[in-house]
């Protein structure tokens, strides 16, 4: 599943993360980061691919178009026994 730009936008609302932040932690530049949450020219696929990655190791969730609308959420935290 591809993720939207307005599901970064959200994904990073949620963790209190920055455009600069979220770029560190994917590997990629920033104006990758402002580009793609703007929907704004050409995207590199690896850059998706490395936000989405970031975002989901830092416990995010991504909802698919199901009729609602697409999504994001933060993963339900476990508690270890």
């Amino acid at each position: 599943m591809a993720i939207t730009a307005a599901q970064s936008r959200g994904a990073r609302g949620m963790l209190e993360w920055t455009q600069s932040e979220l770029a560190e932690v994917a590997g990629v530049t920033q104006r990758a980061v402002v580009d793609f949450e703007r929907d704004v020219g050409l995207r590199a696929a690896a850059d998706v691919t490395a936000i989405r990655t970031a975002l989901e190791a830092a416990g995010v969730e991504f909802i698919a178009e199901n009729g609602g609308g697409a999504g994001v959420r933060l993963r339900k935290a476990t508690e270890e026994r």
